[in-house]
């Protein structure tokens, strides 16, 4: 069983949001849209975004049996009032039901995280409904993972069973980024390391059960590399690092990394460092910075046992979905 934990979708349309800056999509054919905020274009998609039959054609094509449909991050709405947010996340859930009505598509849905009990609230009414688990954004404004009304929110997925996939969004501006799709290439990683270190110095695994399942997208950005200058600095301010009850490397089994690097040395480096049980496949499908073919890393890389290649491919997610 071969499973992609990191895919998004987009709906074909959805009805309007209610302020100016909304997103939401001009379709310009069958096959292409463009998603715009207000005017402003903001990403061009194409029908795998929204068509179960194309994206179906094109998981045969890869070999790959699952996928978990995660929102695309630009809809979480987390800056605007709690209540407004909630009405946009049920928007969405809804429509992702209907593309997800294959049994190889597994749906995850969207939650107002800036509020915590609407946020669990959706979550529940997700889960009866067909959804699998949580798609979150790893920061809301300035509170991180480590927030207190975040930190309730885990808790509430620990108690329900339900996996939290985090995805870095709304990275930090400015000239230097605005070059080379760097918010991307820069960015991403550095949130996604960033909201990690929280979840460890902000004490949330001392506070949250381990039987929370949260995989982190992109690899966990540049953690695995810089794992041994967190724990140095752990051991040697203490004064000022060490508001953990252990150091960093202590946590490890407490989170997962999807696959999405594209380089063996760094898969390896992954490996090493969050053991052959904390990987999972992911190709950020269907978006043009995505693994294509998807699972071609894994499948190729030669360091990897036969064993241990089965659970990247699939066995690690399968526990991840509760299967």
């Amino acid at each position: 069983m071969i499973i992609d934990v990191h895919t998004h979708h987009v709906p074909k349309g959805w009805p309007d949001l209610g302020w100016p800056e909304a997103p939401r999509l001009r379709v310009e054919s069958e096959r292409e849209a463009m998603i715009l905020l207000g005017d402003r274009e903001f990403r061009r998609i194409q029908d795998d975004c929204w068509n179960p039959s194309v994206r179906l054609d094109r998981m045969d094509a890869d070999g790959v049996d699952v996928q978990v449909v995660s929102p695309t991050p630009v809809f979480f709405s987390y800056e605007r009032p709690a209540a407004q947010a909630a009405g946009v996340a049920k928007v969405f859930n809804d429509l992702a039901l209907e593309i997800c009505a294959s049994e190889r598509l597994v749906p995850f849905c969207q939650v107002p995280l800036q509020d915590p009990d609407l946020a669990c609230a959706e979550l529940d009414r997700c889960l009866a409904a067909g959804h699998a688990g949580v798609e979150i954004g790893n920061h809301v404004g300035d509170r991180d993972l480590d927030d207190a009304g975040i930190v309730q929110f885990l808790q509430h997925c620990a108690a329900v069973g339900a996996p939290v996939f985090v995805h870095p969004w709304d990275m930090a501006g400015g000239p230097r980024l605005q070059r080379w799709m760097a918010q991307w290439l820069v960015g991403m990683p550095a949130e996604t390391h960033l909201s990690v270190l929280a979840l460890i110095l902000g004490g949330v695994f001392d506070r949250v059960p381990d039987s929370l399942r949260l995989c982190f997208a992109h690899g966990g950005g540049s953690f695995a590399f810089w794992l041994g200058r967190f724990e140095n600095a752990w051991h040697r301010r203490n004064d000022v690092v060490g508001t953990s009850e252990l150091p960093p490397s202590a946590y490890l089994g407490r989170f997962s990394v999807d696959s999405v690097v594209f380089d063996e040395r760094a898969l390896r480096l992954l490996v090493d460092t969050m053991g052959e049980d904390g990987v999972m496949l992911g190709s950020d499908f269907p978006y043009p910075l995505g693994e294509t073919p998807v699972g071609s890393l894994i499948r190729s890389a030669g360091f990897l046992s036969e064993t241990a290649r089965a659970k990247l491919l699939g066995g690690n997610a399968a526990r991840f979905l509760g299967r």
